[in-house]
């Protein structure tokens, strides 16, 4: 169960990264439309849809990866509680 838990804080700690990448790329359009940029857009935006739609940008700031982001480590989080009371 250790294992488990440990590779799903793991996946959310680089999902969080690749998040984080995204963010920065999206203020260099040459960065974003490159391959790798693409790749980064396929893999966050679905998870980045979610949070649009229901937080409209400010101005020209879209501040939905940083609600995703905590988010994401709200779940971590609340997986670690959730392991430390059941086999703690």
């Amino acid at each position: 169960m250790v294992l488990i838990v440990t590779l799903l804080l793991n996946a959310i700690r680089i999902y969080t990264y690749i998040l984080i990448a995204g963010v920065l790329m999206s203020w260099v359009p040459s960065i974003k439309e490159s391959s790798i940029g693409q790749i980064i857009s396929r893999v966050t935006d679905p998870y980045l849809d979610i949070f649009r739609r229901f937080i409209p940008p400010i101005g020209m700031i879209d501040i939905s990866p940083i609600v995703a982001i905590i988010t994401l480590q709200l779940a971590s989080e609340g997986i670690l509680v959730l392991f430390r009371m059941f086999y703690f």
